[in-house]
């Protein structure tokens, strides 16, 4: 029987990968919108109503997506000066109380976004736009995003060690 510990850090890893990858297609998705409206307006001087509008959405999204995965790589925004002069062992546990923090924001904001989500959804609410955007969909990458980053946030409370070897790149 494989031990829980094992079955949750392998998810997170798989989701936040996955999400990763998603976040990193809305990028390209994004350059490659941009440079069409630029081709367009400068050169046939007709520019599109769409792309302003989807644009945001699909950076966003690759946000939302790719916070779990910058965490599981330790890319997160950290401050050495001071963890740098402390011990290895105080150090684990400062990282193991930054995730508990960083777990409880998380879902509080997985809660929220989750409601906000809905509300949008019951609602049908829709874009002002041309494009009547149903805003729940653009909207739905927030709850995802938390979701996988609550993961992560206990797989590296679990496997706080992933995070380094991570790091290190093996």
């Amino acid at each position: 029987m494989v031990p829980i510990k094992t079955i949750i850090v392998g998810l997170a890893a798989t989701a936040s990968r996955i999400s990763g990858v998603i976040a990193g297609i809305c990028i390209l998705a994004v350059a490659l919108s941009v440079s069409y409206e630029v081709v367009l307006r400068s050169l046939f001087n007709s520019p599109t109503e769409w792309v302003n509008e989807i644009s945001v959405y699909l950076v966003l999204i690759s946000a939302f997506l790719g916070f779990a995965p910058a965490l599981a790589s330790g890319k997160h925004i950290n401050v050495d000066l001071l963890t740098s002069k402390l011990s290895p062992q105080l150090n684990r546990s400062l990282k193991a109380i930054c995730s508990m923090i960083g777990l409880v924001f998380s879902l509080v904001f997985l809660v929220t976004s989750t409601e906000m989500t809905l509300n949008s959804y019951e609602l049908g609410l829709l874009s002002t736009s041309t494009l009547r955007v149903p805003l729940y969909l653009p909207q739905l990458a927030m709850p995802v995003g938390f979701f996988i980053l609550s993961l992560q946030f206990v797989a590296n409370l679990l496997d706080p060690d992933a995070v380094e070897a991570a790091k290190e790149g093996h």
